[in-house]
């Protein structure tokens, strides 16, 4: 059976890890959030994971982060996952009543009354069955529409838009349709 991590080692420092999945998916929100600063994101998810010890532990920082990346990626190095420019087929906030659906479902499994590591929740979210509600609105997301055509390519227009993801604005974007506003009222 794999053993999920608890702790972080950098140099002679041992740090526990928060290990809850809401905590990691905190730290996902934290990290996609344009209106925080790098270091300021970096000192959140320090915090959140490790505590105010780790975090003032200023020279590790460096060391302390690209460990806590790995965790947060399940284990993964960033090269592996850099270079996908794939659309994502799902967003954890967007999502979360069909993750919980999905969890009850699949598993009996109440995420709002339970908690697990972030790496056992990133498992069992990978081994959702094709019967779940996520993993068939997952493959309409990623069905592709080439070949389709008349009815048939209608038939999935539709889908994909009723379970479209929604594209958050970024600050800079806020801000720009802020200004449009500004302007327009100027007329």
């Amino acid at each position: 059976m794999n053993k999920y991590p608890e702790w972080i080692q950098v140099g002679n420092k041992k740090y526990k890890i928060n290990t809850s999945f809401r905590i990691a998916l905190r730290c996902d929100e934290i990290f996609r959030d344009d209106s925080i600063c790098d270091y300021e994101k970096t000192l959140a998810i320090i915090y959140l994971l490790l505590g105010e010890e780790a975090m003032k532990d200023s020279e590790n920082q460096e060391a302390i982060i690209r460990l806590l990346t790995k965790y947060l990626l399940c284990g993964k190095n960033t090269e592996e996952i850099e270079g996908k420019d794939e659309e994502p087929s799902m967003d954890f906030k967007q999502d979360a009543g069909r993750i919980k659906i999905s969890f009850m479902s699949d598993y009996s499994i109440d995420l709002d009354s339970t908690d697990m590591h972030w790496w056992k929740f990133h498992d069992a979210l990978e081994g959702l069955t094709d019967d779940s509600i996520l993993s068939r609105v997952r493959m309409i997301r990623e069905e592709s529409l080439s070949g389709k055509k008349g009815k048939e390519r209608e038939k999935w227009e539709k889908a994909k838009k009723q379970v479209a993801l929604k594209h958050e604005k970024t600050q800079k974007e806020k801000e720009m349709d802020k200004w449009w506003e500004e302007q327009m009222k100027k007329r």
